[in-house]
């Protein structure tokens, strides 16, 4: 052993070249290169993918919940495996406070009866919201986080592993007898290199089931790509539903407020001094002209919500639409009433 280590202290420049020496002999130099490129490939992309994953897992959470003491207090019931108490949303609070002002200010009054319609808007915003988040954590959110805690951990563990086997296993080679070449050949020596021979096969093996293991788990790093594709088709569509669900929610709470303000306002205060933006309130509540339609009521129908008009069939409803507004629904009028309706519960009449 103490000349062995004397032999690499004062000669590491001739065992380095018989090492490489050995490496060209056994292997063949070509074979050798090439899985070594296509390993280091596959670990720099997992690295890649890894590295990214995490930035974008970090920032998705960040939209998703932006208060940080809101997220520690998350993370705290998922890591006590106990469920997190259901929050209200910022919308759905600002509503309600909408909503408990007009009942002081009183109901009927302009400013209570708008705080009434607005505080509405924002309830439904916010549960719109709410589901928004219970779906982008589920689709989105939550794989990433398995990808990171679960996947890449295994990786991780077995790159480890690879890269401790390789240097035993080059240590191996390297106190092998074919690089001691001045030892004496006496029958002890033979029994030990025999032994020598015998651990660095049993080394080898067990590296290439490792370097097997490790690379079947880094080319999978292509399923795990193409799992998180999928979970971001699932993000983006989660979106643009909930974008289109607040520009659904929006437009009759829009509606309102400028007939609201319509009413509200004296006729010599609309003709005296108008502004452009009070003309262009008026222009948008009046029914216009050339697209309102009489419609008949095919079936009864329930409204959902304050957005919307019930109806009840064979009666006869003034209908038109709005800019933007869903092709599946018009804004229904009878009497003082006005909603959204369905298209399909109706019959165009000419």
């Amino acid at each position: 052993m103490d000349f062995n280590v004397k032999k690499l202290a004062s000669d590491a420049g001739l065992f380095f070249t018989r090492a490489v020496q050995f490496t060209e002999e056994k292997l063949g130099q070509a074979e050798k290169t090439e899985p070594d490129a296509h390993f280091e490939n596959l670990m720099s992309r997992a690295d890649c993918t890894k590295h990214w994953t995490e930035k974008i897992y970090r920032q998705t959470e960040v939209l998703l919940q932006p208060n940080p003491s809101a997220r520690i207090e998350e993370f705290l019931y998922e890591k006590l495996d106990r469920k997190a108490p259901s929050r209200i949303t910022n919308g759905e609070l600002l509503g309600q406070y909408m909503e408990d002002a007009a009942k002081e200010f009183g109901a009927v009054s302009p400013y209570g009866s708008t705080l009434i319609i607005v505080g509405d808007c924002e309830k439904r915003l916010g549960a719109a919201e709410r589901d928004f988040l219970q779906t982008s954590t589920m689709s989105f959110l939550t794989p990433l986080r398995n990808f990171l805690e679960g996947d890449w951990k295994t990786i991780s563990v077995s790159q480890n592993i690879y890269i401790h086997g390789s240097l035993f296993l080059l240590m191996k080679k390297l106190t092998a007898p074919d690089f001691q070449e001045t030892r004496p050949r006496n029958y002890v020596l033979s029994a030990s290199a025999s032994a020598a021979q015998q651990e660095l096969r049993v080394a080898q093996t067990e590296f290439d089931r490792q370097a097997e293991v490790t690379q079947l788990l880094l080319e999978g790093i292509s399923s795990t790509h193409v799992n998180h594709l999928r979970c971001l088709h699932e993000f983006v569509e989660a979106q643009a539903a909930y974008y289109k669900q607040c520009h659904f929610h929006m437009l009759p709470n829009a509606f309102a407020l400028n007939t609201t303000h319509s009413m509200a306002a004296s006729p010599a205060e609309a003709i005296s001094s108008p502004t452009d933006n009070d003309t262009l309130k008026i222009e948008e509540v009046q029914s216009p002209a050339t697209g309102t339609r009489k419609a008949k009521v095919l079936y009864d129908y329930d409204a959902a919500d304050s957005s919307e008009l019930s109806l009840l069939a064979d009666e006869l409803i003034t209908v038109y639409t709005m800019p933007g507004m869903d092709s599946d629904w018009l804004i229904g009028e009878k009497g003082n009433q006005k909603g959204k309706v369905p298209v399909t519960y109706l019959e165009l009449l000419s």
